[in-house]
């Protein structure tokens, strides 16, 4: 069966190469943060970010403990307000709704906060840049989330971006994700 989260990854990797600037938008434990940081390399930078100290802790603790390049700089504070703290074009960024593996259930990514990341993401993105944005509609708040998501990405000007849907058909409640790129 296909691995979608490893193959958002792939479409990353089309666009974003060493010396370039990233987003993780969503950083929970680290492990996007961490792909985008080995990609981009010591010559690039990563911007990583979640609302819980608990998250920005066990990324910082797992970063360190499996020797990635520090060229990140992790932010406790929402996606919403990321362009607070990156003030240039970025070539990737990645989103990877809903709460934090391990932790508590009750605390997820909400519709309030994640359109407006959404927009400033694809507003910081370069020419020939990419994001990615997984969903989960396995509960209330992830399917709300996707659907909006989806007509607000189905709104959007195809001559300045490609946004793409890449979803399992036959399992409604799968994890699925948004593939945008500018053109």
């Amino acid at each position: 069966m296909i691995d979608l989260l490893s193959l958002h990854k792939q479409f990353i990797l089309t666009h974003v190469k060493e010396g370039d600037i990233c987003a993780d938008f969503t950083m929970g434990n680290g492990y996007d943060t961490e792909f985008l940081a080995r990609t981009v390399g010591m010559s690039g930078k990563v911007y990583a970010f979640d609302i819980q100290p608990a998250a920005v802790e066990s990324t910082k603790r797992r970063l360190a403990e499996v020797g990635c390049p520090e060229n990140y700089t992790l932010i406790c504070d929402s996606h919403h307000n990321a362009a607070k703290y990156i003030d240039c074009k970025i070539k990737g960024g990645m989103f990877n709704l809903g709460w934090l593996p391990g932790g508590d259930k009750s605390i997820t990514t909400m519709r309030e906060t994640t359109m407006p990341a959404i927009e400033t993401a694809i507003s910081l993105l370069d020419s020939d840049g990419v994001l990615t944005v997984a969903v989960y509609p396995g509960h209330p708040e992830g399917d709300a989330e996707g659907k909006m998501i989806e007509e607000y990405l189905s709104g959007l000007s195809r001559f300045k971006l490609c946004v793409t849907k890449i979803k399992i058909v036959n399992s409604p409640t799968s994890p699925y994700f948004f593939l945008i790129e500018t053109k």
